[in-house]
């Protein structure tokens, strides 16, 4: 399944930096990418619904489900941290859904510190794994 590019401006026009760093990170930091891209969209999409901005909140809610869906179908099976992940990455997608589908604000806010631990610790992986 294809994703779309969370970094490609929706409404026209792209920023060439961001779409060069995506193109030159490794594995490992377009995971991190991908985390930080969704704990962005969520926070746009609380901000949203303050605003009561359906169609927006709508379209970064989304953006935040498409990563979680790319982050699901690349997990390699064959490691048990995968298997954790999954169940995990299952009921992100269902709360951004309900999220989505009743404008709650505090269905995200609820999940934006699952975002951040997923994310902060991947990062800190990756710190560990550079040092070996």
């Amino acid at each position: 399944m294809a994703m779309r590019n969370p970094y490609k401006n929706p409404y026209g026009g792209s920023n060439q930096y961001k779409q060069n760093k995506v193109m030159m990170a490794s594995p490992q930091e377009l995971t991190l990418m991908l985390y930080e891209g969704a704990i962005k969209f969520v926070k746009q999409g609380i901000l949203y619904i303050e605003q009561k901005n359906t169609q927006k909140s709508h379209e970064v809610i989304i953006r935040a489900s498409d990563i979680i869906i790319e982050l699901n179908s690349t997990l390699n099976m064959e490691y048990e941290i995968s298997k954790g992940l999954r169940p995990i990455y299952d009921f992100l997608l269902e709360k951004l859904t309900e999220a989505d589908i009743k404008k709650d604000k505090v269905i995200l806010e609820e999940i934006l510190p699952l975002f951040t631990e997923l994310r902060d610790t991947w990062k800190e992986a990756m710190e560990l794994a550079k040092k070996k």
